[in-house]
C-alpha cells in the first residue's frame, strides 16, 4: 500500500533532480504536472481493469467512454517510461500533457502551457534529457491506484494524495522566496478563516485570488465537497494549473476555476452579467499591488492607425481609474489610490457578498488606518456595518514577506454595530525561518471570534488579548482600525531594586576571588604557577 509518507519521499527526491538547476518557483511546476499524469494513469488503469471485470467487446468500450476521463496510451505516464531513452523525450511529455487537454473537456488548459521541452528553463538536450529521464524513473515506483492507497477510517484515496500534493505546494512555496505569497495561504492561517466563514450545505464558496487553490479546498471541506459550489478567479497561470490539479486530485470535479483579472475582468457573473453573489468568501489577496487598475484603461487600446497621433499622449498622461468606469459600481464609495490596491480586492469580496455573507480576508496592517482616499472607504464601509472583527496575526508568518498581516472579517445582516479586535500577534511558535500558528493558537483566535458570533461576549473579550468596539469607539479614534487603539497589551516592566542586585554582584564577585584562589593553589601544588 502507497502511504502518505511514500508520496511525499518521492516528491523530495524529484525535488532534489531540479535543485541547483532551477529554483524552487519554476520546477514546482514540472513535480507536480507530472504528480497528476501519474495519478491520471493509475486512477484510469485501475478504472479500466475494474471494468473488464464485468464487460467486454462494445459493452466495454461505452463503459471506458463514459469515465469522468480517458487516457490514450501514448498520453500515459507507462508510455513516457517506456522513452524515457528517447532523445525527444521532453516533446513526448509535452505531446501528452496537450493530448491529455484536448481528448478531455473537464481538462482543457490545465496545465497551460507547461514545457518540458523548453531549453530556457531545462537547458539543451544533454542538460534536460537526463533530469526527465531521472524524473520518470522517481515516479515509477510510486503507485497511485485508489485501491493501493493507504487511509485511515476518516480518509478517502484522494484525500491522502491532495494532501500530499498540498504539502508540497507548502514546501515549494517555502523556498520560491518573495514569489511564494502568490500561490499559497500557510495552512493554520487557513484553518483559522475556514472556521471563520464556517460553509454550510448549499454555500457557494469564492476565493477571487486564489493562487493553489489550497485556502478554498480548506474552506469548501468545511461544508462538504459534495454539498457547496466552488469558485475561484486567479491571474498567474502556473498558479491556476496548480488550482485546477489540486481539485482535481481531491475529487471536486466540478469547481469553477477561471483564469483573469479580478478586478478589471471578474468571470464569475450570474445570468444578467453582473457581479455573482457568494455566501462564503476566503481570500490571500496580493498585498498592496501596484497599477492595480491598469486593466481598466481601455483608451491605451488604440487602432494601429491613431497609435503615432495618441503615442507621445498616452506617455505623458497617467491613467486614472474614475468610479464609473467600473461597471459593476465597486468603487462608487471611493477608489483606492493606484499604488495599493488593497482596498480594490476588499470592495470587490464585498460586492460580491450575498444576503447574510462571511467574507475573511487576509490584508497589510495599512489597510486598517491609511489615509486619504482609504480613509473614506474605510469610513463608508463601517458606516455600512459591514466590518466584523480585525484579527492580527504573528510577524513572519506568511511566504515571500515578514511583515504582520490581519485578517479582516467581512459580514451581511449583522444583528449589532459593535467590532472584535483581536491581537494574536504573539500568537505563534518558532518554526525554522519561520513562525507558524499551533493547535492551541488556531483554537484560541476561532473560539474568541465565535464567541463573539453567537453573543457570548464575557468570553470573547479578553485582557490583552481581545476587545469588543462599540461603534461610538471607532468613530471617536476616526475610523482608524489600527489594533493596538483598542486592544491594550502594554506590559508593566518590573521594578528592580538596585541594592538588592549589588548585594548579588558583590556576592557573585567573593564566590568569583574564592574560586581563583582555590584554582591558584591547585596550580601551585603541580607547580605551574
Amino acid at each position: 500500500m502507497t502511504t502518505y509518507e511514500d508520496i511525499t519521499k518521492t516528491l523530495w527526491a524529484c525535488a532534489d533532480i531540479f535543485r541547483d538547476t532551477i529554483d524552487a518557483a519554476n520546477y514546482k511546476d514540472y513535480i507536480l504536472s507530472m504528480l497528476f499524469v501519474k495519478y491520471l494513469s493509475d486512477t484510469y488503469q485501475e478504472s479500466v481493469e475494474e471494468l473488464k471485470k464485468e464487460y467486454e467487446g462494445i459493452r466495454l468500450e461505452r463503459q471506458i467512454n463514459m469515465l469522468p476521463f480517458v487516457l490514450d496510451e501514448k498520453y500515459t505516464f507507462g508510455y513516457l517510461l517506456k522513452n524515457k531513452n528517447a532523445p525527444d523525450i521532453g516533446s513526448k511529455i509535452s505531446e501528452a500533457l496537450t493530448g491529455i487537454e484536448s481528448s478531455n473537456p473537464i481538462l482543457k488548459d490545465i496545465f497551460r502551457g507547461i514545457d518540458f521541452n523548453s531549453e530556457a528553463s531545462l537547458g539543451k538536450k544533454d542538460q534536460k534529457n537526463p533530469i526527465l529521464r531521472k524524473l520518470l524513473e522517481t515516479f515509477s515506483n510510486l503507485d497511485l491506484r485508489p485501491h493501493h492507497i493507504a487511509t485511515n477510517h476518516e480518509q478517502v484515496p484522494s484525500d491522502v494524495i491532495g494532501d500530499a500534493y498540498e504539502y508540497m505546494i507548502g514546501e515549494f512555496a517555502a523556498r520560491a522566496g518573495k514569489n511564494a505569497g502568490s500561490f499559497f495561504t500557510p495552512q493554520q492561517v487557513s484553518e483559522v478563516m475556514a472556521q471563520i466563514v464556517s460553509p454550510k450545505p448549499g454555500d457557494r464558496v469564492y476565493d477571487p485570488t486564489c493562487g493553489s487553490g489550497s485556502l478554498l479546498i480548506r474552506a469548501a471541506r468545511k461544508g462538504g465537497f459534495d454539498k457547496v459550489q466552488i469558485y475561484g478567479q486567479e491571474i498567474n497561470s502556473s498558479a491556476l494549473s496548480m488550482a485546477r490539479m489540486n481539485m482535481f486530485i481531491h475529487n471536486i470535479k466540478d469547481a469553477k476555476i477561471a483564469w483573469g483579472d479580478t478586478l478589471a475582468n471578474p468571470q464569475h457573473l450570474d445570468s444578467d452579467g453582473n457581479l455573482m453573489k457568494f455566501e462564503c468568501i476566503v481570500a490571500n489577496m496580493p498585498f498592496s499591488k501596484k497599477n492595480w487598475a491598469m486593466g481598466f484603461n481601455k483608451a491605451a487600446e488604440v487602432s494601429v492607425d491613431d497609435e503615432e497621433n495618441d503615442a507621445e499622449q498616452s506617455n505623458n498622461v497617467e491613467f486614472k481609474l474614475a468610479p464609473q468606469m467600473d461597471k459593476f459600481h465597486r468603487f462608487d464609495i471611493g477608489v483606492p489610490p493606484a499604488s495599493k490596491g488593497d482596498w480594490a480586492f476588499l470592495l470587490h469580496m464585498i460586492a460580491s457578498m450575498s444576503k447574510n455573507a462571511r467574507v475573511a480576508a487576509v490584508a497589510p496592517h495599512g489597510v486598517l488606518f491609511r489615509g486619504a482616499s482609504e480613509g473614506k472607504i474605510r469610513q463608508a464601509v463601517i458606516e455600512k456595518n459591514l466590518i466584523d472583527a480585525v484579527i492580527g496575526l504573528p510577524e513572519n508568518l506568511f511566504y515571500g514577506t515578514p511583515i504582520p498581516a490581519c485578517i479582516i472579517v467581512f459580514k451581511q445582516g449583522k444583528k449589532n454595530t459593535d467590532v472584535l479586535f483581536v491581537d494574536a500577534s504573539k500568537e505563534f511558535l518558532k518554526d525554522k525561518a519561520k513562525n507558524k500558528l499551533t493547535v492551541d493558537n488556531v483554537k484560541k483566535i476561532v473560539d474568541t471570534y465565535l464567541s463573539y458570533a453567537s453573543g457570548d461576549h464575557v468570553k470573547a473579550e479578553i485582557e490583552k488579548f481581545s476587545h469588543i468596539a462599540t461603534l461610538d469607539e471607532i468613530k471617536q479614534n476616526d475610523f482608524n482600525l489600527n489594533i493596538p487603539r483598542y486592544v491594550d497589551t502594554f506590559e508593566e516592566e518590573v521594578i528592580i531594586d538596585i541594592d538588592e542586585v549589588n548585594k548579588e554582584i558583590a556576592d557573585l564577585k567573593e564566590r568569583i576571588k574564592e574560586a581563583e584562589d582555590k584554582m591558584a593553589k591547585y596550580l601551585k601544588e603541580l607547580g605551574l604557577e
